[in-house]
């Protein structure tokens, strides 16, 4: 499990590209602060296995599933990824529930400075696009920003100076792919509602304790109407 506060800004020094598979060999300085074979490091939000440490890198297996959904097979000897940690026990919690497996990668579409904010427009899949709100939480290349608007098929971010000079994003361009992670939290409300008024009900949920939006009716489903006949809007 991550955050998506990136530690440092990592280089690729090394890629073994087979037919289907990959072996990535990433230099870093902070995540190499105590990291042992084994650990999980997220690389441009993508969690990855230390198969092998050096003295200031770390090399990982990139299998064939992780390949067709994220752009790591992108990487090019030189580039920039981001790095962090997994989430040690007490550990400070400053972004939101990432758990480094990608549900699809974007495109940059704009950028557009304001006053000294940077504003990014990102093309998304359905897939990601459900799960999205305004003042939402969502990983890009493993990174934890909030949206600031949507579209159809579109979301806009707003990058402070220190993100935009300690990720990836302040670097790439329109036209580059980044990693998209919805919020875990928006996931399970979908399947648990789902289930819910398909009358799918957990056995754990008693008639007693019922439910904030009634009794489930055969064929429906969460639509905007019944939020607002619910008073939920």
């Amino acid at each position: 499990m991550f955050t998506g506060i990136v530690e440092e800004l990592g280089e690729v020094s090394g890629r073994q590209q087979s037919r289907a598979s990959s072996v990535l060999t990433i230099k870093g300085e902070k995540v190499m602060a105590g990291l042992q074979e084994g650990d999980s490091v997220a690389v441009n939000g993508v969690c990855l296995t230390v198969a092998r440490i050096f003295p200031a890198a770390f090399y990982a297996d990139v299998m064939p599933e992780t390949l067709r959904k994220t752009n790591l097979h992108l990487l090019k000897n030189g580039e920039k990824v981001n790095l962090e940690r997994a989430l040690p026990v007490g550990g400070r919690f400053g972004g939101h529930f990432v758990s480094g497996h990608i549900d699809g990668t974007g495109k940059i579409m704009a950028e557009k400075k304001e006053a000294n904010a940077l504003l990014i427009k990102i093309s998304a899949p359905a897939g990601v696009m459900n799960y999205l709100i305004p003042k939402g939480s969502i990983a890009v290349d493993g990174i934890s920003l909030t949206v600031v608007d949507l579209g159809d098929d579109f979301f806009s971010v707003s990058l402070i100076p220190h993100t935009a000079k300690y990720t990836t994003l302040g670097y790439k361009k329109p036209g580059d792919s980044v990693n998209l992670e919805a919020d875990l939290l928006g996931k399970y409300v979908q399947k648990f509602c789902l289930r819910y008024f398909k009358g799918e009900q957990s056995n754990n949920l008693s008639e007693e304790q019922g439910s904030a939006f009634g009794p489930a009716e055969p064929g429906g489903g969460l639509t905007y109407d019944l939020l607002k006949k619910k008073g939920f809007l």
